[in-house]
Parts: C-alpha cells; sequence; structure tokens
C-alpha cells in the first residue's frame, strides 16, 4: 500500500519521465563531450565520498568488480518514488548499459541488476527473490499483529521469498508512521531475528518500543545496537536521553516518598 504523492512536490529529484531508449542515447553521448566537457566529465565520475562498497562522485556511485582477473568500474545510481524504481548501470570499459524501469510500486531491481550483469559477463547468477516484506506490509496493515505474524510463519520458508534487511526496514518504520506501532515492532523483531549482527535492526526495535511506550524494552535494544555498531551516535544520545529521564524518576519518587 502507498500514499499518493504530488509529483510536483519532488521536482528534479523525482519527477522526471524517459524511457529506456532515450536513457541509452543520453549514456552514449556520455562517451563524447556533446553534453559535458572532458573536464567536467572528469568531476562526474571522480569518487569523492566513501559510499556502501564504493564511492560517490557528483551524482553517481561507482565501485569495482572483477571479470576473472579484470577489475572493471561500475558507474551506476538507483532511484524510486511512490509506485516507482529505477536503476541505471554502466561500465565504461565494455560500453555496457543496464537501465531497469519499474511502475509496480517497487521491486528487486538490485538483484536483477547484478544478475543481468552476471549473465553479460558469463558468470553464475542468482535468480531473485521476491521480498516478504512487502506482502507482509499488507497484511499487517490491514488485518493486524498476530494476523502478519502468522502469515509471516507461513511464507519465512518458501523458496520464492527472501528476507531482505532494507525492505523489512522501511515497512516496519511505513507501520510506525501510520500510528501501527504492535505491527510495527513485530516486523522488527523479525529483522533482528534474521539479521542478528546487524546494530540498525536492533536500533529501529528500540525506537518502535519506544514510540509504544516500553522503555526497558527500548533501552536494552539500544544498547544491543550500539554494542553492534559503536558509530551509532544516535542510538547513544536516545540512551542518554533515557538514562537521564530515569535519574529523575527515580529522584521524583525518593522526594515524593519523603515528603510522604
Amino acid at each position: 500500500m502507498l500514499a499518493y504523492i504530488d509529483m510536483s512536490i519532488p521536482y528534479a529529484a523525482g519527477s522526471l519521465y524517459s524511457t529506456v531508449e532515450d536513457l541509452y542515447l543520453w549514456d552514449q553521448a556520455l562517451y563524447t563531450n556533446k553534453l559535458l566537457s572532458a573536464k567536467s566529465m572528469e568531476l562526474l565520475y571522480k569518487p569523492y565520498i566513501k559510499a556502501w562498497n564504493g564511492f560517490y562522485g557528483y551524482g553517481w556511485s561507482t565501485y569495482e568488480i572483477l571479470n576473472g582477473n579484470d577489475k572493471l568500474t561500475v558507474i551506476e545510481h538507483g532511484g524510486g518514488i511512490n509506485g516507482f524504481n529505477t536503476i541505471i548501470s554502466r561500465i565504461p570499459a565494455n560500453k555496457i548499459l543496464i537501465v531497469l524501469l519499474n511502475n509496480t510500486g517497487g521491486t528487486l531491481l538490485g538483484e536483477m541488476n547484478t544478475a543481468i550483469r552476471s549473465i553479460l559477463y558469463n558468470q553464475p547468477f542468482n535468480q531473485p527473490k521476491k521480498s516478504l516484506a512487502l506482502d507482509l506490509l499488507d497484511v499487517y496493515t490491514e488485518k493486524g499483529a498476530l494476523a502478519g505474524t502468522d502469515a509471516f510463519k507461513k511464507l519465512k520458508n518458501d523458496p520464492t521469498y527472501a528476507i531482505k534487511e532494507g525492505d523489512m526496514n522501511r515497512v516496519g518504520y511505513q507501520l510506525l508512521q501510520t500510528g501501527k506501532k504492535k505491527e510495527a515492532i513485530e516486523v522488527f523483531k523479525i529483522n533482528v531475528e534474521a539479521f542478528p549482527k546487524s546494530g540498525n535492526v536492533y536500533d529501529s526495535l528500540g525506537e518502535a518500543y519506544l514510540a509504544d511506550g516500553d522503555k526497558k524494552m527500548a533501552i536494552a535494544n539500544y544498547k544491543k545496537s550500539v554494542e553492534l555498531d559503536p558509530t551509532n551516535e544516535s542510538g547513544k544520545k536516545v540512551l542518554e536521553e533515557l538514562s537521564k529521564n530515569k535519574l529523575r524518576t527515580l529522584l521524583s519518587k525518593k522526594i515524593l516518598k519523603r515528603l510522604r
């Protein structure tokens, strides 16, 4: 279930129209100086920020893959907005271009992109699996926490599905933002069970418990998140604030006890 959005709001970041054919023409022009000067082209791809498994330049993500003994630079970018997701991936060494445009709400374009690239280089590939999170969202939204968790138990061993950390996290927050706190907690718990070494999943679960008023469970999960990911500064701040509030509550209780 996706919310409607006025497409004048996202502007250039998510409100552009194109086709695979036009993007191919644009891609081919990037091998010339018809659109940009050589200096600007260098800036476009130059790695500036460390991101994911590579770098981020001026509008492109770049990283390296191995094709046999050869290292190949991949230049790509994905995108998504209500009802759509996209990816464009370029390998300049072989002038390979992969463009995937989807208007079905959201699908596994990253996995499809990787599989297509493997096929092009005659390498083994994995068949992309459906994200279990997207199906669970409807059940949790329409039928509640118990029904959603029952659906998960029935589908989790289905080989056509996979539990994807990012998708489960997004579904949990979508539920949380619509006031379905118990349902969000259940989704985040599934993520914790599936990815017990990820600090982010504990952070999300802690936030959901906090929103639901369960400070004890919020503290436990934030502590686990910080333990797994010491760089989680926002989690540390929440824990610090919760500790202060806990101390204030204890002091207030002591003062009231003395006054009695």
